[in-house]
């Protein structure tokens, strides 16, 4: 595993033990909700966990761990948002900070107001991205039914997603002996979406451009 050991996702889940899925929950709400969890491996994780349910390594019915990780996943978010929300005005509070600007924060949520709701779902599935997306999210003030929605929606297509996905094909042989090499494609497939969203992004600035439309300097960090 490409993983330090105490990173490993077997690892973890098997020297829980009988707390393998308190340790899964607990792990999947700091990835998502609080901004040290961005080392933290989620997806691995989950699919790992799908597997354990399969082989019986985890008791508890497949049904009812993928309520508690999506559960955690979406409060994870709303935790994240608000950490966003509340801190924001502080980090934006100095005019002459050189990193933290107001201008960026209104921009943020001009981005949110475009492109929010596919953003939200889509970083699910992008490490790193997912856990301080919901913080950028509540500094820019999105929408709070928005991103609620888009955070459920979202936590349900990777949470559970990822989850049962392990349980059906983590028995399959070939995939069980190559369970690094399928957690590595998981994370390459999952940045397919972002990608084709910044495709599409920098198409939209040049036919701006071409229009005589001045692009957004949020748009030109993407």
């Amino acid at each position: 595993m490409l993983l330090p050991s105490w990173l490993d996702p077997e690892v973890i889940l098997r020297g829980m033990g009988g707390w393998a899925l308190a340790v899964l929950c607990l792990i999947i709400f700091a990835e998502c909700g609080l901004l040290v969890g961005f080392f933290l491996p989620g997806d691995s994780l989950l699919f790992v966990a799908g597997l354990f349910v399969a082989t019986g390594a985890i008791a508890t019915p497949l049904w009812v761990v993928c309520l508690l990780v999506t559960v955690c996943a979406f409060v994870g978010n709303v935790c994240g948002y608000w950490i966003g929300a509340k801190a924001g005005p502080a980090l934006f509070s100095k005019p002459d900070s050189k990193l933290f600007k107001k201008e960026y924060v209104d921009k943020t949520h001009e981005f949110f107001d475009k492109y929010g709701p596919r953003a939200i779902v889509m970083a699910r599935f992008v490490p790193i991205v997912r856990t301080f997306i919901t913080a950028i999210a509540g500094v820019g003030r999105m929408d709070t039914k928005k991103f609620f929605t888009y955070s459920a929606i979202g936590g349900v297509l990777w949470a559970t997603g990822i989850t049962v996905l392990g349980y059906f094909l983590g028995e399959i042989s070939f995939i069980e002996k190559n369970i690094d090499a399928m957690l590595i494609l998981i994370v390459l497939l999952s940045i397919i979406p972002i990608i084709i969203e910044v495709v599409k992004a920098r198409r939209e600035k040049k036919r701006s451009a071409a229009a005589g439309d001045a692009p957004t300097e949020i748009i030109e960090r993407i």
